[in-house]
């Protein structure tokens, strides 16, 4: 997979619509959105390490969750502990997630590939 995602384009002669294809969290490693959320976290935030340690520190037997999903529980319990606790998009609107980092900036550069601005000529 391309790191900065696949762009197909359509032809709107024939009704065929562009096509995008982003894997995942960066299209080369293994892992879910959450992967790529925790990515975003900014890296002087003290309260991350607390919440992965509070998930890691969970006896096996007592875990509700997969092994494979403790890095979803690590984001989820870190959001828990936002003034407004809640989503991970209510997170970026709170500015608790930096959106300046490499990987995000190669994701919004993919959207606008996909999605281009009314008006703006196909890259």
């Amino acid at each position: 997979m391309q790191a900065g995602g696949i762009v197909i384009e359509g032809n709107p002669e024939f009704r065929v619509p562009r096509v995008g294809v982003w894997m995942m969290p960066d299209n080369g490693s293994p892992g879910e959105l959450e992967d790529f959320v925790i990515g975003m976290v900014p890296e002087a935030d003290t309260v991350f390490p607390l919440a992965s340690a509070y998930i890691n520190d969970i006896p096996e037997g007592e875990r509700k969750f997969a092994a494979d999903k403790t890095r979803k529980a690590e984001l989820h319990a870190w959001l828990a502990a936002r003034k407004e606790p809640g989503r991970m998009g209510a997170a970026i609107g709170a500015g608790d997630l930096s959106v300046d980092g490499e990987l995000a900036r190669q994701f919004l550069d993919w959207l606008r590939r996909v999605f281009p601005p009314e008006g703006a000529a196909s890259a």
